[in-house]
């Protein structure tokens, strides 16, 4: 009798490993399925005008400098394109100045767009912890302020007197860029993240994205490698080589929090004498700039971006600003997340490699400021 209970006893832990082994695939098998379903979902096209259709009317002759953090970043240069645009139809004189991807850069041009005493000022890039100072200088001049990317979400930051911040939710960008790599790879991606610890936008991006990537059974985290965005031309070719060096067979999957980082990791990838299959593909949480969508375009060196459409964010900033000059509230929209692959680049960009809506943005806006 007792052997039998032994025997029974074995075969009910068995059961019970049995079970909870299937219970962990299913889990498992869900959350890939999971992720699929998101970036396929992020993918459709973004061709209906979800913003505001109501405000105040343009209050014109009004005097904006728009602070660039660096115009080689193409989502700081997307989105001041679209403010010089859309000033067009509120009769506003723009300036632009580069930070030039530097502190003392940008606090050299917050300077010189306080002694030109504008009536607007557009944060176009620039974290406002770094800028708090100023900030307050400039309110206190009566100074509106609106931030392209100057904090991880959207809306008002009145504690830095910030009218309102427009960005895509930083969570929401990581988590799709996160979930592309884990639907690329069926839930088996060794994973390299790249970012700045200089930008809070940055920090909750690779936050948010590592956490989603630990949260898949199969994938592995690597590494995530904090470097400068200013600094990337000279860092990154030594850094991926080095990479590349240390995990070959096991680097799968690159997410960077800008489309930047990718600009300058072909030239090692491709120099590794690695066939394609064993090189990591590359998927950005970014600005979706023209060189990311010529790359995804080719299906080379990356496979995907989570570009935010930065001249319709150029406009929206105008209309922000309009709102703050009419003494009116801010319009509480943030524009969707989206993704960009080799499937869909057709028909979100067509020929200008480019993320632009083609959802009669402009005409809505315009429509307002008469």
């Amino acid at each position: 009798m007792k052997k039998y209970t032994s025997i029974l006893k074995y075969s009910a832990v068995s059961l019970s490993v049995f079970m909870a082994v299937n219970a962990q695939a299913s889990a498992a098998d869900d959350f890939v399925a999971m992720a699929k379903e998101k970036v396929q979902a992020a993918t459709v096209p973004y061709n209906e005008w979800d913003g505001p259709t109501t405000g105040p009317k343009a209050v014109a002759g009004k005097t904006v400098v728009f602070l660039a953090s660096d115009m080689r970043n193409g989502g700081v240069l997307g989105v001041s394109n679209g403010v010089q645009e859309a000033s067009i139809w509120t009769g506003w004189n723009v300036r632009v100045l580069d930070g030039q991807g530097t502190v003392s850069g940008r606090t050299s041009a917050f300077n010189q767009a306080m002694a030109l005493k504008p009536d607007g000022i557009v944060l176009g890039g620039f974290d406002v912890k770094e800028q708090s100072a100023a900030l307050e200088a400039a309110a206190a001049q009566g100074i509106k302020i609106v931030g392209w990317h100057s904090a991880s979400k959207p809306g008002p930051i009145p504690e830095k007197n910030i009218f309102s911040n427009i960005t895509t939710n930083a969570d929401d960008v990581a988590e799709i860029a996160a979930l592309a790599a884990i639907a690329e790879s069926d839930g088996k991606a060794g994973v390299v993240i790249f970012t700045d610890s200089a930008y809070e936008v940055a920090i909750a991006k690779s936050d948010a994205m590592a956490a989603v990537i630990k949260q898949c059974s199969g994938c592995t985290l690597i590494s995530v490698e904090d470097t400068p965005l200013s600094d990337t031309s000279t860092r990154m070719p030594q850094l991926t080589t080095s990479l590349l060096q240390r995990n070959q067979g096991t680097w799968t999957h690159s997410l960077g929090i800008n489309d930047l980082y990718f600009d300058y990791i072909g030239s090692s990838l491709n120099s590794s004498g690695l066939p394609m299959d064993q090189l990591p593909r590359n998927l950005s949480a970014g600005d979706g700039s023209q060189s990311a969508y010529a790359r995804i375009r080719a299906n080379f060196n990356q496979t995907g971006t989570v570009p935010e459409p930065l001249n319709l964010h150029g406009w929206q900033i105008v209309d922000e600003l309009n709102r703050a000059f009419a003494g009116v509230a801010d319009s509480g929209f943030s524009t969707p997340v989206h993704l960009v692959t080799p499937d869909n680049i057709k028909f979100d960009g067509g020929d200008q490699d480019i993320f632009d809506p083609d959802n009669e943005y402009r005409e809505h806006y315009k429509a307002i400021w008469k």
